[in-house]
């Protein structure tokens, strides 16, 4: 693994901001059209628990979480810029979205992803990740897979 660089940090960062519209545009270029109705559920406001991924002094990705149930954090707006990927990035920023959710006393994390983003559903399988059925608002969904995790 490269040397990679963990921020803790919120969704008022400007780093993640810029990620986040990076990661919009990407899913519209995978998703088409589908992605009307999915932007709507990835509206990031005022959220505390942000990690940023740096090589150097430059945000290659990101990740965030926000609380789902009394138990439960849902993992949020994962992205790695592509010529960031391959280094581990992602895995580092989901096990520390997974470190610091233990730390604030949650149990498991739950994530949805779409089934065209191949790169997110073999990490998420990787790192432990149980298929679930889906949960709202994604119910009605064709294309969203939803997994949880027991943090331990």
């Amino acid at each position: 693994m490269d040397n990679i660089e963990l921020k803790r940090t919120t969704s008022a960062n400007p780093d993640f901001r810029l990620l986040v519209v990076e990661l919009d545009v990407d899913l519209r270029v995978r998703n088409g059209e589908v992605m009307d109705i999915y932007d709507q559920h990835n509206i990031i406001e005022q959220i505390d628990t942000v990690v940023i991924a740096y090589m150097g002094d430059i945000p290659a990705g990101c990740g965030c979480f926000k609380k789902f149930s009394t138990d439960a954090v849902e993992i949020k707006r994962m992205f790695v810029r592509h010529n960031f990927r391959g280094k581990g990035i992602s895995a580092a920023i989901l096990r520390d979205l997974e470190k610091w959710a233990l730390e604030e006393g949650f149990k498991f994390t739950v994530l949805e992803t779409g089934n065209r983003q191949t790169e997110a559903l073999g990490l998420y399988q990787k790192m432990g990740y149980e298929n679930i059925p889906k949960y709202e608002p994604y119910v009605d969904l064709p294309d969203s897979i939803c997994f949880r995790k027991q943090l331990v």
